[in-house]
């Protein structure tokens, strides 16, 4: 039985890991001035009949803090390229000389950092939901096996643990978001 509840906790854990990493991939793509591949991350292209990431049909890259490049391994994949970006209204438009599409990042207004800041703060919240979830699920587990006959200070210490990863996890959730929103700000 003790086994059961190591098991619940540790499924705890693996989920808070699993929102902690979406967290982390989801600001990734929130654009702080800086130029990064993981912008155009989800933007597919039709490629041969079939919708294709970007980062499939090109080699994407950053030669500076305020561009991305795109080189299409075919130059018949420019167009559509440059038509999926403009469609994914990112807030670039795309420019391209014949062989490599740039996307230049515009300098963010007072207002455009607001709105990014709030996007961080509904991103960390959103984990922040699923951690707590995650808890629920296992407080529910770990009742249940109580009354198939675990006993209740053993109950109650995996609920502790359960609590300890969920304020540890909701730690980092609030550091990541306060640190997105301190990048996002900076001039």
């Amino acid at each position: 039985m003790i086994e059961l509840l190591d098991e619940a906790v540790d499924s705890a854990a693996s989920g808070m890991k699993k929102a902690l990493a979406h967290l982390d991939a989801e600001l990734l793509k929130i654009r702080a001035g800086k130029a990064s591949p993981a912008m155009i991350d989800g933007i597919t292209v039709e490629y041969y009949g079939s919708p294709t990431l970007i980062s499939q049909v090109a080699n994407v890259t950053t030669p500076d803090a305020r561009t991305i490049s795109i080189q299409p391994w075919e130059k018949n994949m420019i167009s559509p390229i440059e038509r999926s970006i403009m469609m994914a209204n990112i807030g670039m438009n795309p420019q391209n000389d014949g062989e490599v599409i740039r996307l230049f990042l515009p300098p963010l207004t007072e207002e455009r950092r607001k709105e990014l800041v709030k996007r961080v703060n509904a991103e960390g919240e959103t984990a922040k939901i699923a951690i707590r979830s995650n808890r629920r699920d296992a407080f529910e587990t770990i009742k249940k096996l109580q009354k198939d006959g675990v006993s209740e200070d053993a109950a109650k210490e995996a609920e502790s643990r359960v609590q300890g990863l969920t304020d540890k996890n909701i730690e980092k959730v609030d550091q990541a978001c306060k640190d997105k929103d301190k990048e996002i700000m900076t001039i």
